[in-house]
């Protein structure tokens, strides 16, 4: 009998989403005699019954193409925006999947979408997900695609920096997305010859990596190149943080931890104008922002984003629902949801990068 899939994706763009679409969308229906249907702008074109056919003509030719033919958004089943208030629409997203008689709904995303489709299946509906965000942290994967064009970029950009931080005998500071991992500062940090590399598993001290440029100057080197993460934090505001977290429950304290949020979100200009202070060299910020997730995917994402999907459709033939394609090697590997759910892969702190980077002479800021 002929299988109906639904596709949506969902959470911030990132680049490799529509070679995964075509990997399910072309697999499905060359392999297995699949009929797709893609759910415009995430859930909240599950929930509105907003669909597009994904035939042989609307997969062909977005390989290439950056972001998502599908449209994204950040709206979640159990707390959908309706007007000015907030509604669980769940009943009338499972009310939709039943409309088009789908047999399975693929889910493209990062961790909130995991949780999201999960909810979704806790009530009742088949769902077997794809691991995608530039921030390579969703658990119980080798890789999310994605990470790899936005590393590309990322290493690109502090090429670029050398030149001008050199020239101007500057300390310039590069943001990298990364608001909880530093996967992203760090590779891009190492393979772009970074000096510093500030990620948030690792609570910096200012003094120490103005020290470490100090250095680099008493050494001849009159420049640095700093990379962090926008999720990177000095040493006191992290333990100010851990304090406020631990009393999170009354109203007084949540808009404590709000504010620190706040304050760690906006650390990087701060540190900027510390290293200044400290060091007595000129110093200039580049945030790279949303640039580094935009355009056309590399080719490792675009490998990556379509063997995933062809598995997704090979696990759905099987009856195999309730999962997440993870990577593993070169081969792929059904992961059951509740063990991606309420996770996030972070840098550990003896992962052979951090190794790399401190037997460079990297300063890590402790």
């Amino acid at each position: 009998m002929t299988q109906y899939i639904g596709v949506l994706t969902a959470g911030g763009d990132s680049p490799g989403l529509n070679a995964a679409i075509r990997g399910v969308g072309k697999t499905g229906m060359n392999a297995y005699g699949m009929q797709i249907i893609g759910f415009r702008d995430g859930f909240r074109g599950l929930m509105e019954n907003r669909t597009v056919t994904l035939n042989a003509s609307a997969l062909s030719g977005i390989l290439t193409i950056g972001g998502t033919i599908l449209g994204t958004s950040r709206d979640k089943p159990q707390k959908m925006p309706i007007g000015n208030k907030t509604i669980d629409m769940t009943d009338v997203m499972v009310e939709t999947y039943h409309k088009h008689h789908l047999d399975v709904l693929v889910c493209l995303g990062g961790g909130g979408t995991q949780k999201n489709a999960f909810h979704l299946m806790q009530n009742g509906l088949n769902i077997i997900t794809m691991p995608k965000t530039i921030d390579n942290d969703v658990a119980m994967t080798d890789a999310t695609f994605g990470y790899d064009t936005a590393l590309t970029i990322a290493t690109e950009a502090i090429d670029r920096l050398h030149s001008t931080a050199h020239s101007h005998h500057r300390i310039i500071v590069v943001e990298v997305m990364g608001h909880n991992t530093g996967w992203l500062a760090l590779g891009a940090g190492i393979a772009g010859g970074a000096d510093v590399i500030l990620i948030p598993e690792i609570p910096y001290n200012v003094e120490k990596v103005a020290e470490s440029i100090r250095q680099r100057v008493r050494d001849g080197k009159g420049f640095s190149i700093v990379a962090v993460s926008e999720g990177a934090m000095p040493q006191e505001l992290n333990e100010r943080i851990q304090v406020a977290s631990k009393d999170s429950k009354s109203k007084k304290a949540k808009a404590e931890l709000e504010a620190l949020e706040a304050e760690r979100l906006t650390s990087t200009q701060t540190l900027t104008q510390q290293l200044e202070a400290l060091t007595g060299l000129e110093s200039r910020v580049t945030i790279l922002g949303h640039v580094q997730r935009g355009g056309i995917p590399s080719p490792a994402d675009r490998l990556l984003a379509t063997r995933l999907g062809a598995a997704c459709a090979r696990y759905i033939h099987e009856g195999i629902f309730g999962v997440m394609v993870a990577a593993r090697g070169d081969s792929t590997e059904p992961v059951p949801l509740e063990q991606v759910v309420g996770k996030r892969k972070t840098v550990p702190l003896d992962h052979p990068w951090v190794e790399t980077a401190r037997n460079l002479g990297i300063s890590l800021g402790d």
